[in-house]
């Protein structure tokens, strides 16, 4: 495990690099904005794309859901893999809950020079999901929810999103962050595997994964620091894989204290992405434009 004080503060001086933010179940690209404006400020490239069908702001999400509705984890791996082989020089991708996973399996398809899982859902085979998880999810996990938008109450986000802060305060980040999830994206990793759903022409070898950091909140009722330690005891030995822990943060990635974590994400990122060189025929396979960092 990693010491956070060693790693803390804002990144070193090295050169910009692109970092994209996928965010997850029941969020917007909105949910990074404090993150945005942080890497941006420290003279980084950020690129924090929708998942497909979710453009839109979260406010006419909420009032128009519908475009969620037929959404798959296939889709989204499809849509992010696009935009990160199209950046010339390969991307720190860093994802938060659900955009975790999506983030490890973009690494394991040989794309990326760094990865940040923030309070990352797990893949296939990385232990039993604990209670509290399926406390969380279940607004989305019932019958007949599977092909529909699902929203959260500003209850169920607080004790899925915000359970260290007053009702105030998370009805505050509720009004502004939550909108209505796709159905179907947390069926299919509940309950099919996560990594069925990887695009099948992509040839998924650990070895030469990108180095992985995952974060886990101490008091996350969503992915449970064990859970999320978990898919740090799991991978690939021959990959660089760490883990950390941030005690007494709940899963939302802007609640307050935000700026301690994403510094220490960025300068983690930073240093592996500038030593890890990608092997030779990543960018041939995988349709790559640059060179590694």
């Amino acid at each position: 495990m990693s010491d956070q004080n060693n790693l803390s503060g804002s990144a070193p001086d090295a050169a910009p690099h692109t970092i994209v933010l996928i965010h997850g179940l029941w969020l917007t690209p909105r949910s990074w904005e404090h993150w945005i404006a942080r890497y941006e400020h420290l003279g980084h490239r950020v690129l924090a794309p929708s998942w497909p069908g979710m453009e839109s702001e979260v406010e006419a999400l909420n009032a128009d859901p519908s475009p969620l509705a037929s959404l798959t984890a296939e889709q989204i791996l499809d849509h992010y893999e696009s935009i990160v082989i199209e950046i010339e020089r390969p991307p720190i991708v860093m994802g938060h809950s659900l955009g975790g996973t999506f983030a490890q399996i973009l690494l394991d398809h040989g794309l990326g020079s760094a990865g940040v899982g923030v309070a990352a859902a797990t893949v296939e085979g990385a232990g039993a999901i604990p209670l509290a998880t399926i406390k969380a999810s279940s607004p989305a996990l019932g019958p007949f929810k599977e092909g529909e938008p699902v929203s959260l109450t500003p209850n169920e986000f607080h004790y899925a999103f915000a359970n260290t802060l007053s009702r105030e305060e998370s009805n505050a980040l509720y009004a502004r962050y939550s909108v209505p999830t796709p159905g179907g994206v947390l069926h299919e990793s509940a309950f099919a595997g996560f990594r069925r759903a990887a695009p099948s022409n992509v040839d998924i070898d650990r070895e030469r994964r990108a180095p992985l950091l995952f974060i886990g909140f101490g008091e996350d009722h969503v992915m449970p620091p064990k859970l999320v330690r978990l898919c740090e005891e799991t991978d690939d030995p021959s990959s660089i894989t760490e883990f950390v822990e941030f005690p007494g943060r709940p899963h939302f990635p802007g609640a307050p204290g935000w700026k301690d974590v994403a510094d220490y994400a960025l300068r983690w990122a930073v240093q592996h992405a500038s030593q890890w060189k990608a092997p030779a025929d990543v960018g041939a396979e995988n349709g790559e434009k640059g060179e590694s960092s």
